[in-house]
């Protein structure tokens, strides 16, 4: 693992640093493709954009972009992590609006491939770990993740790839670390992000490519028993893509979901990129 701090490796993080003391920033887990990041366009828009919703001082784009691309050139296939802090501050949740952004940019090794099939079926489990309601953050990436972390602390079988988790509502929103997608026919149904979640940089890859498969996109909410009547059910996330989903666990409940051909077609236009 490599790590860069402001565009320096080796760097230090000062510990009044607000990312450190206060969850303050963003990040973005992006995948390394023959040496290049796939969909970085995606990925620094809604960085940006999150950025101006946080009113967080957006770093140079062309500086970014330069420390991105000489990072990734290092791998031929790696995970990169940018984290995006408001800087030091002083004591206290008040920004002073003089803060500078610390940048963080580090590369992880690829995670190896599940045994088999590298497109196999996973396994996912329902989380008893609910999401609460902030239409101020939700959509975001951003570094206030304990949620995902209680959610994901609740199993240790390693043949449970992801966890799905539900608002307080009883809606299902997204994984702990991916998005959701159901088709029934022609219709592919991701649940709304507008109370809690995450946009997805390969949930946005879905929209932008369903058409060309003749499947029509819907954003609505969604409830525990659409799963049981989906035809197909998959995840989509930015370092692992497309993961079909063949087994979802709901206490004693086993729903089976019979078709994966949405996410397999997806995952070829994916490749092709």
């Amino acid at each position: 693992m490599k790590v860069w701090i402001n565009g320096r490796s080796p760097g230090r993080i000062d510990w009044r640093d607000r990312g450190l003391q206060y969850g303050d920033g963003l990040f973005e887990t992006m995948r390394v493709h023959e040496g290049a990041v796939r969909l970085l366009d995606w990925h620094l828009e809604r960085l940006y954009a999150s950025c101006i919703r946080l009113t967080l001082t957006p770093p140079d784009e062309v500086r970014l972009r330069g420390e991105i691309r000489r990072a990734a050139r290092r791998r031929k296939d790696a995970v990169l992590k940018l984290v995006l802090t408001r800087g030091v501050g002083e004591r206290g949740y008040r920004p002073t609006g003089r803060e500078r952004t610390t940048r963080i940019v580090s590369l992880w090794p690829a995670p190896a491939r599940a045994p088999g099939e590298p497109a196999a079926p996973i396994r996912v489990r329902i989380c008893r770990t609910r999401l609460g309601r902030n239409e101020a953050l939700a959509g975001m990436k951003t570094l206030n993740r304990l949620e995902s972390v209680l959610a994901r602390a609740e199993w240790s079988d390693p043949r449970i790839a992801e966890g799905l988790m539900l608002d307080h509502d009883g809606h299902l929103v997204c994984g702990t670390m991916s998005n959701l997608f159901l088709r029934r026919g022609k219709t592919l149904s991701t649940p709304l992000l507008d109370h809690c979640g995450i946009a997805g940089v390969m949930r946005r890859f879905v929209f932008a490519q369903a058409d060309s498969l003749g499947l029509r996109t819907v954003e609505r909410r969604v409830r525990l028993e659409d799963l049981r009547v989906a035809e197909e059910v998959f995840m989509s996330n930015a370092v692992a893509g497309l993961m079909t989903v063949g087994l979802i666990i709901d206490g004693r409940t086993r729903i089976r979901p019979p078709e994966c051909d949405a996410a397999r077609r997806l995952r070829g236009l994916l490749e092709s990129q």
